[in-house]
C-alpha cells in the first residue's frame, strides 16, 4: 500500500441533493437498492445506473442473475463481500472475490450470467452502469477481472484508505482509465475524525454513496445508505469529505457525453432505430 499526499484544494464541492435509493430485486430475485435511477441519468451523465446489494440472507442473492444481455454501455461490479460467478457468450468466465471488481464493455452485444458461489454468509456489493459514446457503442465486448490485491491502495497522513478502481486521485492511477468518460470511481475508509480531499474536474458530474457511517461535505451531513450528489459550481477543485465516526463510502465521477439517452431495459443506445435494432438483434440470435 503507497501513502499519498492529499491534494490542497482552493474550494471543495457541495452536496447539491441527498438521494435515499430504491428497494428492488433484478435477475433472478436478487433484493438490492436502486440508488442511481433513471430520473438522474442526466444529471449524472455519463453514469446510468448505481445498484447496491448486500445481505447475510441467501435468499436475497443465492438465484442471483441467470443469462441476460446487454448492449450499448459497460458495467462495473465491486464485490465488497462475498463471491459470484461470471459467464458469457463470448467465453469468458472468471470468479469476483472480496474486494474485487469485473470491468465489462458490453458493446455491440453480450449475453452473461452472474451467479453466487457461495450458500451462506454476507454478498455485499455494487454495480454501476457507465454510459459509452455512440462511436463505442458497437464496440467489440470486454471484460476483465481485478482481483483485490490488484487494486491500487494509498494511505493518508490521517490514516484514510483509498481504493483506487478506476481515474487517478491524489497521483495514484486505478486499474482501467477511459478517455472519453474520465471515470473515477474511489473506495474511501475514513476512521474517526479524519478528512480526505481529491481533486474534480470542474464540470464532470460526481456523488458520494456512504455504505457505513456517516461523513460531512461542506454543510451537509451524508448517512449510510444515502447518494449524496455533488454540485459543479466551476469555482471547486475537488471535494473534501470528513468524517466524526468510522465511515466507508465511494466516490464517482465522470465526464458528461452529453448524448441522447434511450435506455430499454439492458439496452442503452442513442436513438428508438437503435433500440429496436437491439431487440431484433437479441431475438434473433445476434448478440454473440
Amino acid at each position: 500500500m503507497n501513502t499519498a499526499t492529499q491534494i490542497t484544494l482552493r474550494q471543495s464541492r457541495n452536496i447539491e441533493r441527498l438521494v435515499e435509493g430504491v428497494a428492488t430485486s433484478d435477475g433472478a430475485g436478487v433484493t438490492l437498492t436502486r440508488v442511481l435511477t433513471g430520473k438522474l441519468q442526466r444529471r449524472l451523465d455519463p453514469f446510468l445506473m448505481l445498484d447496491a446489494f448486500g445481505s447475510e440472507d441467501p435468499d436475497d442473492y443465492i438465484a442471483g442473475f441467470p443469462d441476460h444481455p446487454h448492449r450499448g454501455f459497460e458495467t462495473v461490479t465491486y464485490m465488497l463481500a462475498g463471491r459470484m460467478r461470471h459467464r458469457d457468450n463470448a467465453g469468458h468466465e472468471g470468479l469476483l472475490g472480496d474486494g474485487g471488481v469485473q470491468w465489462m464493455v458490453a458493446g455491440r452485444g453480450v449475453i452473461h450470467s452472474e451467479i453466487p458461489e457461495q450458500e451462506h454468509g454476507v454478498m455485499e456489493g455494487f454495480q454501476l452502469w457507465l454510459n459509452l459514446p455512440a462511436q463505442r457503442k458497437m464496440a467489440e465486448p470486454w471484460y476483465q477481472d481485478y482481483a483485490s490485491e490488484k487494486i491500487p491502495e494509498y494511505t493518508t497522513a490521517e490514516n484514510v484508505t483509498v481504493r483506487v478502481i478506476a481515474g487517478s486521485s491524489n497521483g495514484v492511477a486505478g486499474v482501467v482509465a477511459r478517455e472519453v468518460t474520465e471515470p473515477l470511481y474511489l473506495d474511501i475508509h475514513l476512521p474517526a475524525g479524519a478528512s480526505f480531499s481529491t481533486a474534480l474536474p470542474a464540470m464532470h458530474n460526481a456523488f458520494v454513496y456512504v455504505y457505513r457511517g456517516a461523513v460531512q461535505v461542506g454543510d451537509t451531513r451524508v448517512d449510510a445508505k444515502r447518494m449524496g450528489i455533488l454540485g459543479n459550481a466551476p469555482e471547486a477543485d475537488g471535494v473534501t469529505i470528513a468524517a466524526s465516526e468510522d465511515a466507508r463510502l465511494i466516490l464517482i465521477a465522470g465526464k458528461p457525453l452529453n448524448e441522447p439517452i434511450v435506455q430499454y431495459g439492458p439496452f442503452v443506445m442513442n436513438t428508438e432505430l437503435e433500440i429496436h435494432q437491439a431487440i431484433d438483434d437479441f431475438r434473433n440470435g445476434r448478440f454473440a
